[in-house]
């Protein structure tokens, strides 16, 4: 009855229910999204999204999973096309901003996770797990040929992951070919692994992460660090590569760095279809503005580019993302906007997190030869890889706890005079622990710089900030004559983390000298850096203080309400806090290859550790980068004599003046007591030699007779003109001599030329000076190099090797000033003067530290070695005459290193040190290898000596002597057996070093 029943009458009061679509609905709201990750040990991972999931929850779960708490520079890629390699250029970066199924096109996504951006310096990460991340990286980067590096940074580096990884060091268990299986660089020689096997051996006692922070610090200087490469051809159609760093737009052509456009000199980039493009800041002295334009391969690859830019200068170059703009109908450009935490934020927000107590399982090198498979173990949520072996308790090895921070590998021993005391004794002494040998890594932190947001219309135009506008972030108080208010709270162990020195007692202004890394001092806001003038502490003017008062004013603040220290300084560097000028901001910041101290280790590792450094800033650039921060003068040195009215027209060139502290002070001169001229001293280390100098400009032809007045009062014999008189049309230098055979007469002095002698590049001539008053007679050596092309420097470095060592052949023996000119003195001077004092340092056995000799020389006369290809030519230069066996230590100097080690040794065995020498005395004979008859000679001398001075008891002289006379006349060959000699008197292990710095010895 009820199919009777009208539609009608129901539809008043009917419902249904759709059973199969709600059960669809349901199906379809149950399925998930596999999203598989792959990590940088080559870990994987598969997450569950729900389909409609956004990339930020994929990011969220992937930085939980690894426990990642510095994840800003982190992020994931995918390829549009998954039969694409994964390190192609195809890969794109996960939108978090976007569903992340609309950004994967195949079901099964897979994704890496990378370095998305390249910290400036690893200082600035703060947690150890961060940095090994980066670390791995930056190892796949090199193995996968990304980023490509000198045979010898390679090495360098390498050696840093093989210290990280195997521990010290041990002759017993790392044999000849340890370093086969591991896979290490790109195309690996076994001359390669020699060469990281001996830098392996000079790490000894770096932990993992110290290791690990000596390879970011190395790797950060090289050119394609950090660098995101984008094909695209230039106006003339060659093809070239953008790059895309933390600094700006780097432009290479094939695969060498060609030009760089930092963020401060761009205005404003865009893309319209395939083409980019760049405005670059006017120039005071342009009408007109500046646009580059680059053809990209296709749109995609434009736009990909432009938003590499936008994100790269708001993560590096803001202290805050923009705010996107709202959206106005019919707008066809692009929309995209960083919406990522920035740097500022992320170290911002480290200082004031607390460290996270935590260990990791680092893991290890792939094998080149496989052996046992390593079954990777799950711990804590995460994918590790179990260690190859246990580790041992005196190793350093692949686990390490995570608070532990990365400290320079050159430890000082001791404190100098010159600090504060501010850096813990239980610091130091942990310290020089684990580092006591090891290789010296720079660590200075860059300072993070105030910009301006900004706001734009367009879309796919992105404007940079103009940094003219006033701020509204918190920016470092600038007061007036560029002085900055640094204000720091110390840490838990009551530290400030840095040393000062000078002071009223010391007669020098008081300056920071020391920064520790990962301290209060390096991570404060703006940095305080080694160098710095401190000016006030608290308010209290220090200028006039004692040392010891400066350093309990610092003590004292730890005790105040809150502990808080304010230093009013004046930077070492020119620093603008506020960023608007390029030297802030275009640069990356200074490294230092210099020790803090001196190194204890023997001479010989120093040495060669110093030219592996020097090799290593050579290859990358860094040597240079460290050169251009270095100040050309020495602001606390004034000029005030030069620019006397009556001294003006005596100086060749008007910026180029002596300090008044060093200059030559003319004594008999008619003409006033001023030359041009300043005395320069560099000493060697360990050799007991002073080399004496007399720097000047080239003589005018109104000073001629004031130069050699100089030349007189001196006592010089030697003068080296490193230039000719007229170069490009222009006159460097008045001939200020005779010709041969020929008289000059000067006031009061003749000089007389008696002979001239052309070989090559070089000029020899000799000359009488002659005092007419007095009838004193002189002569003089005069040395002329010609092989200086107009501009540049010159294209042989062996010529001018050459010509350094007959200049060192001629001072021989002379302990007065040699007098040094080029047409301004400061210039091709500089590069003499530091080519003959690492020649000599060479000689000596001391490490080589280029910066530290211009530093000492810029300290007596202001600009010394004028330029960077100046300084690139003279480290080129030592670098290979070291290598090339030009310059080697001399046997002397090894050996006096070598009886020092063992009268350390002997005077803890004997009860006199008399006795100790004369041990060493018989040592001297057998290893020099001397006649029979004179070493027979030299032992009952020496007793005899030392019997008559009555130092030690006869019967003790006489128990040693039958003993020495005995190993004396067994050691005919002139080779020490020392164990023989030393048997049960010192451990083993000392025997073994001894006897191995004997063998080296006799190879020399």
């Amino acid at each position: 009855m009820i199919e009777s029943v009208s539609r009608r009458a129901l539809s008043g009061s009917s419902g249904s229910y759709h059973v199969r679509g709600a059960e669809l609905a349901r199906d379809r709201r149950l399925k998930s999204l596999a999203a598989t990750v792959v990590f940088l040990d080559e870990t994987q991972h598969t997450f569950q999204l729900d389909k409609r999931a956004k990339g930020q929850i994929l990011l969220d779960l992937v930085f939980q999973h690894l426990e990642l708490i510095e994840k800003d520079y982190f992020g994931l890629q995918y390829a549009e096309n998954p039969t694409v390699y994964p390190n192609s250029d195809a890969m794109r970066w996960l939108d978090p901003s976007k569903p992340v199924k609309k950004q994967i096109r195949s079901k099964g996504g897979q994704f890496f996770f990378k370095v998305k951006f390249y910290v400036s310096d690893p200082s600035k990460l703060q947690e150890e797990y961060t940095r090994y991340q980066f670390y791995l990286q930056i190892r796949r980067d090199i193995l996968h040929g990304k980023l490509q590096l000198p045979t010898s940074t390679a090495c360098l580096i390498a050696s840093y992951t093989v210290q990280s990884e195997l521990g010290d060091y041990h002759p017993e268990e790392h044999g000849p070919g340890y370093l086969s299986r591991l896979q290490l660089i790109p195309g690996q020689t076994e001359e390669m692994e020699k060469k990281i096997c001996e830098l392996h051996k000079l790490h000894k006692g770096q932990l993992p992460a110290d290791a690990e922070f000596n390879f970011l610090d190395h790797a950060k200087r090289l050119d394609m660090y950090g660098v995101e490469l984008h094909k695209a051809r230039d106006s003339t159609n060659k093809e070239i590569q953008l790059g895309v760093t933390s600094i700006g737009l780097v432009v290479f052509q094939n695969n060498i760095k060609i030009n760089v456009f930092s963020w401060s000199k761009i205005v404003k980039i865009s893309f319209k279809r395939k083409q980019f493009f760049i405005q670059l800041r006017r120039e005071q002295s342009e009408n007109y503005d500046t646009l580059l334009g680059f053809n990209m391969q296709t749109y995609r690859s434009s736009k990909n580019l432009w938003k590499a830019c936008v994100e790269h200068h708001t993560f590096f170059r803001l202290h805050s993302p923009k705010m996107r703009p709202r959206r106005f109908p019919l707008t066809l450009s692009s929309r995209f906007t960083y919406s990522g935490r920035t740097e500022f934020q992320t170290v911002e927000d480290g200082k004031h997190r607390a460290r996270v107590e935590r260990t990791f399982i680092r893991s290890p090198s792939k094998r080149i030869v496989h052996g046992v498979n390593q079954v990777p173990i799950e711990e804590k949520g995460k994918v590790v890889s179990a260690p190859a072996r246990p580790p041992r308790p005196y190793d350093n090895k692949v686990q390490s706890l995570g608070s532990r921070e990365p400290r320079q590998a050159w430890v000082e021993g001791n404190n100098s005079d010159d600090e504060g005391g501010f850096l813990s004794l239980r610091e130091e002494i942990n310290t020089s622990t684990h580092t006591q040998g090891g290789a010296f890594s720079p660590v200075l932190g860059s300072r993070i710089l105030s910009y301006v947001d900004d706001d734009t219309a367009e879309r796919n135009i992105y404007d940079l900030p103009d940094y003219s506008e006033p701020t509204s972030s918190p920016a470092p108080q600038i007061l007036d004559d560029g002085l900055v208010t640094i204000r720091l709270t110390p840490d838990e162990q009551g530290r400030f983390g840095f040393n000062v020195k000078g002071g009223l007692d010391l007669d020098i202004p008081i300056l920071v000298s020391r920064v520790a890394p990962n301290t209060p001092a390096d991570r404060c806001y703006p940095k305080l850096n080694e160098g710095d003038q401190v000016l006030y502490i608290n308010g209290i003017d220090v200028n006039g203080m004692l040392h010891e008062h400066v350093v309990n004013l610092i003590r004292q603040s730890r005790d105040t309400g809150n502990g808080e220290l304010t230093l009013t300084v004046r930077p070492n560097a020119l620093y603008n806090a506020l960023a608007g000028t390029d030297e802030a901001s275009e640069e990356e910041p200074p490294y230092r290859y210099v020790p803090d101290a001196p190194h204890s280790a023997v001479g010989s590792d120093a040495l060669a550790q110093s030219m592996l450094l020097l090799a290593d800033g050579l290859a990358s650039g860094a040597l240079i980068a460290q050169y251009e921060q270095l100040y050309r003068k020495n602001p606390e040195l004034t000029s005030l004599e030069s620019k006397k009215a009556e001294n003006q027209n005596k100086n060749r060139y008007r910026d180029i003046s002596p300090y008044d502290v060093t200059r030559v002070i003319l004594m008999g001169c008619v003409n006033g007591d001023y030359i041009n001229a300043n005395y320069v001293n560099m000493e060697i280390p360990g050799s007991g030699i002073i080399n004496r100098y007399i720097a000047t400009q080239g003589p005018l032809s109104s000073t001629v007779a004031d130069f050699w007045q100089m030349v007189l009062e001196a006592g010089s014999t030697l003068v080296v003109m490193l230039t000719t008189l007229v170069e490009r049309g222009r006159t460097k230098c008045h001939q200020y001599w005779p010709a041969l055979n020929e008289t000059l007469t000067l006031r009061n002095l003749m000089l007389i030329s008696t002979s001239e002698k052309i070989e090559d590049f070089f000029v020899f001539r000799e000359f009488i000076l002659r005092d007419v008053n007095t009838g004193e007679e002189r002569d003089i050596t005069h040395m002329q190099y010609c092989g200086w092309p107009d501009h540049g420097v010159p294209s042989d470095w062996r010529q001018f090797t050459k010509f350094t060592e007959r200049v060192r052949a001629a001072r021989t023996g002379m302990v007065e000033p040699a007098v040094v000119h080029c047409s301004a003195g400061i210039g091709r001077t500089g590069v003499l003067v530091l080519m003959e004092t690492a020649l000599c340092l060479i000689e000596a056995n001391q490490p080589v530290y280029p910066l530290d000799i211009v530093r000492s020389m810029r300290d007596q006369r202001a600009m010394m070695i004028q330029n960077a290809s100046q300084y690139k030519f003279v480290c080129e230069a030592v670098h290979k005459a070291y290598t090339e066996g030009i310059a080697k230590p001399l046997i002397e100097f090894i050996f006096f290193e070598f009886l020092f080690s063992l009268l350390q040794v002997f005077t803890l065995i004997f009860t006199m040190k008399v006795l100790a020498i004369a041990v060493l005395a018989v040592l001297i004979y057998t290893v020099a290898g001397f006649p029979e008859q004179e070493g027979e000679a030299l032992v009952p001398e020496v007793l005899d000596t030392l019997r008559k001075t009555q130092l030690g008891p006869n019967s003790e002289i006489q128990s040693v002597k039958s003993g020495i006379e005995y190993k004396v006349a067994e050691s005919q060959t002139g080779k020490v057996d020392l164990g023989s000699i030393l048997d049960g008197l010192v451990p083993p292990e000392v025997i073994a070093n001894l006897q191995q710095q004997i063998d080296g010895i006799g190879n020399h």
